[in-house]
């Protein structure tokens, strides 16, 4: 049950309409550097009666500086979550609420975070289903999804990705758990709105047509030398990707059976212990590295081990393990140690320790109630 007396374990929070429609949770820390932020771009005006009176309120209660605001353009995209609920700090995570502050959305159209946010709603549509989440999020990640198929409609890459992603949805709207009584879970208005929105994404999924290359450009890919092919197939680090190139074209088949190519595949993902004891298991001890058959070594490798997931995006989520913040190391978070030089004084005196941690799409559901 909530407090309404001046309590510092639940001091109150405010509720403000965004444009798109969505409410979103202004923390009572926020409240004074939101409504600064708010008043140095001239955008005080246009906010509402009540929404004043909540910031007046705010700052009644509490005089303590924000260390982030939402609304401010300087600021890099990151979120705060609970990684354990205590006595002391006690919450949840919200998927909506993490998805606005770490803007994904806007993401989709960056090449370095586009696969790890596909990835991402793979792993939401295949798994419980979108119809489990609530509404907000639920608008959130159909616009996302409608943001990919805008995108790689304009231009003419990962139709692949899209295909999946559409083939998944059309499964979700044919799939008889997520109905009660005949019809799906929560508001029927919501869910039409869904379905419109699916539709659209159908729909530009379907009208993409692969636009043949100007005939005049050279060089294209087959009048590249070998050479220069096999350094194109040594930065593939997925073997369907590797397999996919192998079926498309011979002088790739050809390129792609040396075992260099899989050889140095094993060792980006796997580290050497890993490997000897996979080439012990298989009785390779006295077969000379140039005959030794890597492709099943790799197979074997991953059965076992998997493969690494942070090594497959260009860019992926990292955790602070300080101030427990999601950001993208791209940009950057305000963090504690950078803004308390006696915090990090003290880190330095307790030795150097790894600050950071790759935070992988399977991983970062784990943080929500999902």
């Amino acid at each position: 049950m909530p407090f309404y007396s001046k309590d510092w374990r639940s001091p109150g929070e405010a509720w403000v309409k965004l444009e798109d429609g969505n409410w979103e949770k202004l923390k009572v820390l926020e409240c004074v550097k939101r409504k600064r932020c708010l008043s140095d771009s001239e955008c005080s005006s246009s906010t509402s009666s009540a929404q004043n009176e909540n910031e007046n309120w705010t700052n009644q209660q509490t005089d303590v500086p924000s260390t982030s605001c939402p609304a401010s353009p300087s600021m890099p995209p990151h979120c705060h979550i609970t990684i354990k609920c205590t006595r002391e700090i006690a919450g949840f995570n919200g998927l909506g609420e993490a998805v606005r502050r770490l803007d994904f959305r806007s993401s989709v159209r960056d090449r370095r975070r586009f696969h790890y946010i596909c990835a991402l709603l793979r792993l939401i549509v295949s798994g419980k289903g979108i119809a489990q989440l609530p509404g907000g999020a639920q608008r959130l990640l159909l616009q996302m999804l409608e943001e990919v198929a805008t995108h790689v409609s304009e231009n003419q890459q990962n139709i692949n990705v899209l295909r999946g992603l559409v083939a998944q949805l059309r499964a979700l709207m044919n799939q008889e758990n997520q109905k009660c009584w005949g019809k799906p879970l929560g508001s029927q208005s919501l869910w039409d709105e869904h379905v419109q929105t699916i539709e659209r994404i159908q729909e530009i999924a379907s009208q993409i047509k692969i636009k043949a290359p100007d005939p005049n450009i050279r060089p294209k890919l087959h009048d590249l030398p070998e050479e220069c092919i096999r350094e194109i197939i040594l930065r593939i680090s997925d073997h369907k990707d590797l397999e996919a190139s192998a079926a498309a074209w011979s002088m790739m088949a050809a390129l792609i059976s040396e075992q260099r190519v899989w050889r140095e595949l094993v060792h980006f993902h796997y580290t050497q212990p890993q490997i000897d004891t996979i080439i012990d298991k298989m009785n390779l001890q006295d077969t000379k590295d140039r005959h030794r058959n890597w492709q099943a070594i790799y197979h074997n490798l991953r059965k076992k081990y998997g493969v690494r997931e942070d090594l497959q995006y260009a860019e992926i989520l990292a955790l602070c393990r300080l101030c427990r913040c999601l950001f993208w190391p791209s940009q950057g978070h305000p963090c504690i140690a950078d803004q308390c030089p006696d915090f990090r004084q003290r880190l330095d005196e307790a030795g150097s320790r790894e600050e950071t941690q790759p935070v992988p799409p399977a991983q970062f559901l784990k943080y929500f109630s999902l």
